[in-house]
């Protein structure tokens, strides 16, 4: 009997119902002095959204997983890479930041709850992240030396050398004449560092050789670039309700952008070719890369 053909929807549903699953037990009802914060960092990390970067870490860990290893070891970073990325969206929401009023149709954290709690819910979310990959659960978590690998990989991912840097660098050359190095500079780390690293750990978690982890790599880093470009289409040519926040605001805070700088015809087809050259980076890893191959395809079509 023939098997059914792979469902890239069916696919994404079931993760991120477990990945939901997996946060919802994160951070608990509670009634402490501190409990508004609770209700904060859980309001921004349940309000939704594609769980993309928890999905990669899990699609990953079980393209290279060639000994069986239980699923269970790769969930505490993959909600950590979620914990990250609620954390970078809250502060980035900010009004000293890029002033949001919405964020999933919802109202943004510090709409809700004010800009100090705001911040703290962020901090107490990238924190958390650190806490549960580092925590120990008898019989699933990895051995302390590839924990302690994953994790130098989500820091190294989410600082300065990664994210913050490309957050910084995008807030310093906003209405510049930004140059193509520039450009690539801020996308690699503002976007595309978490979602290389999210990648990343699949293949770390799952102890996979070096011929693996270095697809895992290119794959990371294309896909992570394509979909930043994808994002600026979208500002642009998105549906609002779909998105879920206002079009144009690239534009009207003179960010720079893949179709700014070099056009929206040369945005699509460098989007295009980044996505076709990710799916051939893993072809080494066979049929259990299947997930990953339609995550890069699922990139360039995406409309949020």
């Amino acid at each position: 009997m023939n098997a059914a053909p792979f469902s890239l929807k069916t696919y994404l549903e079931g993760r991120k119902h477990i990945i939901n699953a997996s946060l919802e037990r994160l951070i608990p009802t509670d009634r402490s002095p501190a409990a508004r914060l609770f209700e904060a960092m859980r309001y921004s990390l349940m309000a939704g959204g594609k769980r993309l970067r928890p999905i990669l870490t899990l699609a990953a860990f079980d393209a290279t997983n060639k000994t069986g290893l239980p699923l269970e070891r790769a969930m505490p970073f993959a909600c950590a890479m979620e914990c990250i990325h609620t954390y970078s969206l809250i502060h980035d929401d900010l009004p000293a930041m890029d002033n949001d009023d919405l964020r999933r149709g919802l109202p943004t954290c510090h709409k809700k709850f004010g800009e100090a709690l705001a911040i703290l819910a962020g901090d107490g979310l990238l924190t958390l992240a650190f806490e549960i990959c580092s925590a120990f659960e008898e019989g699933h978590a990895a051995p302390a030396e590839v924990r302690l690998r994953a994790i130098h990989v989500i820091a190294q991912a989410a600082g300065m050398n990664g994210m913050v840097g490309g957050q910084t660098a995008d807030m310093e050359l906003e209405g510049t004449n930004i140059s193509f190095q520039e450009l690539d500079y801020i996308h690699d780390r503002k976007t595309g560092a978490l979602l290389r690293a999210s990648v990343l750990l699949g293949g770390i978690l799952a102890e996979a050789g070096p011929r693996d982890m270095q697809a895992l790599v290119d794959y990371g880093t294309r896909t992570g670039l394509a979909f930043q470009i994808r994002d600026d289409i979208l500002d642009i040519e998105g549906d609002e309700k779909t998105m879920g926040k206002a079009r144009g605001s690239d534009e009207r805070k003179k960010k720079a952008t893949w179709p700014a700088v070099h056009g929206m015809k040369q945005a699509k087809e460098r989007m295009q070719e980044l996505c076709e050259l990710a799916i051939q980076d893993i072809q080494i890893l066979g049929d259990q890369a299947t997930p990953l191959k339609a995550i890069a395809e699922y990139i360039m079509k995406r409309d949020h």
